[in-house]
């Protein structure tokens, strides 16, 4: 069996080639259904009380439908993501990623910029099908 530290730095890596190629079918498999997915306002809100659930908890169609029209509607300039830390439960069923990221979008219709710069943290539990993003905090710039 892979280390299971190999198997969440592939996770991140999957997760990052997905957004790469803005493919929404590899995105939406990586998440477990009961996920969520808090977003700060801004990425100096590091008081969850500003924070607020945009999307909803994971439904399929809801969510790919959002990042269809991200993608339809915006060209990824950039995306760069560094892994700064894995920690795994002493289980090896529970584990996180911290995830220093710098994605930018360019609207393709007014050039407008969108940017999501800062560190994340991604949440994972290992389920009979493999490990699955159970939660993932917003951007936040430390």
């Amino acid at each position: 069996m892979k280390d299971e530290y190999e198997e969440i730095k592939n996770m991140v890596n999957k997760e990052t080639k997905a957004w790469d190629e803005q493919d929404v079918e590899s995105l939406l498999e990586l998440f477990h259904r009961e996920m969520v997915w808090p977003w700060p306002k801004t990425n100096s809100d590091h008081d969850p009380i500003k924070w607020e659930i945009i999307q909803g908890k994971y439904n399929y169609q809801r969510w790919k439908k959002g990042w269809e029209i991200l993608f339809k509607e915006n060209e990824l300039v950039i995306n760069e993501r560094t892994i700064r830390k894995i920690e795994l439960s002493k289980e090896k069923d529970g584990a996180f990623a911290v995830v220093d990221i710098n994605t930018k979008w360019e609207n393709r219709t007014d050039h407008s910029v969108m940017e999501w710069k800062g560190r994340v943290c991604k949440v994972y539990s290992k389920c009979n099908d493999g490990w699955k993003i159970t939660m993932h905090t917003g951007v936040l710039e430390y």
